[in-house]
């Protein structure tokens, strides 16, 4: 069996320095801190947290791992699940992967060698997202925002419904040529929004222009290039559905480095709540995701799950549209 020694030994330093990094009690320097990261997972240390005592003894523990905590919308979701599990005794711990595969799966082995209760994530990739090792020692997983196979659950908006009720309200506004900038290919809630635009449009028997679908990074550098390349089209789109808060800073900075005004040259509907959104001049259009309720219901989910094993629960919830002038419509409301 590797020990803690083996893995000293393997980054060239001190036993008590692989405690440090592996414990996060004290200050360590990144480039040690990397070394030993990368022993401990050539070795495939597992280190023994609970006999070590590092195991929590009265403390009823929940990990939440999300995909981006600068998003509000994961912001809304992390103080939904921390709500409600701790008014069902539980304390949460944050993980916060960004968008990283290798960082969300560096988490997930920390989770299952804690002995976590259980976990609710919202993850990276719905293809490359791994949870087997926590199915495995039977920690039970809660999904958000995306479907993961072997989930004992999972808490998502209809986003296929959503992104077809923002291309409506677009279509209703006059727009001829609609573009959308959604996330990355592999990205299910991404191909699932992308979806739901292509579908409005074959329903208003307009055409898919694929120049006008553009897949970017979930970030303000994709919104930014992602518009940059549909306003240097010869024939630009007259409107945009930029299925992400972060992705629509970029949007914006683009339009506005480009003198292109909203809603006269390009009408423009965004995917979450920015807090500062509505305090634009014109306001913006926005499907507005239930974050707190999705993380509260996922939360309540898996304590649920962690009382009583049944079989998977999968709950779909609405998104709702505010439009510009402030009314609210859910996709059996919209035009």
């Amino acid at each position: 069996m590797v020990t803690m020694r083996d893995v000293s030994r393997a980054a060239g330093v001190s036993s008590a320095t692989v405690s440090r990094v592996l414990t996060g009690s004290a200050e360590v320097d990144p480039a040690t801190r990397q070394r030993v990261l990368d022993a401990v997972r050539q070795l495939d240390y597992r280190p023994n947290l609970v006999a070590r005592g590092l195991r929590r003894q009265v403390s009823q523990v929940l990990a939440l791992v999300v995909t981006d905590i600068e998003n509000p919308f994961y912001t809304a979701v992390c103080r939904g699940v921390e709500d409600a599990a701790r008014l069902k005794g539980y304390s949460v711990i944050l993980c916060n992967a960004d968008r990283d595969i290798d960082k969300e799966r560096e988490y997930l082995r920390v989770v299952a060698d804690q002995n976590a209760s259980g976990v609710v994530i919202s993850p990276a990739s719905a293809q490359n997202t791994d949870i087997g090792a926590l199915v495995a020692r039977g920690i039970p997983v809660v999904a958000v925002d995306m479907p993961l196979e072997q989930a004992a659950g999972s808490v998502l908006v209809d986003n296929r419904a959503a992104a077809a009720m923002a291309t409506r309200h677009l279509l209703a506004g006059g727009a001829r040529r609609i573009a959308c900038i959604t996330g990355p290919s592999d990205n299910a809630t991404a191909s699932d929004r992308l979806d739901g635009y292509m579908r409005a449009l074959h329903e208003a028997g307009r055409p898919v222009d694929p120049e006008l679908a553009i897949y970017s990074n979930y970030r303000e550098s994709g919104g930014y290039e992602a518009t940059n390349r549909l306003m240097d089209l010869a024939d630009r789109p007259d409107a945009l559905l930029v299925t992400n808060n972060r992705m629509i800073v970029g949007t914006l900075r683009a339009l506005q480095s480009r003198g292109v005004s909203i809603p006269d040259d390009v009408n423009v509907v965004s995917f979450d709540e920015l807090p500062w959104a509505l305090e634009l001049h014109p306001h913006l259009s926005m499907v507005r995701q239930p974050g707190y309720l999705i993380g509260q219901k996922a939360a309540e989910l898996l304590i649920e799950r962690l009382a009583s094993p049944t079989t998977p629960q999968h709950i779909v919830m609405e998104a709702e549209l505010i439009a510009k002038d402030g009314r609210a419509r859910t996709p059996s409301s919209a035009i």
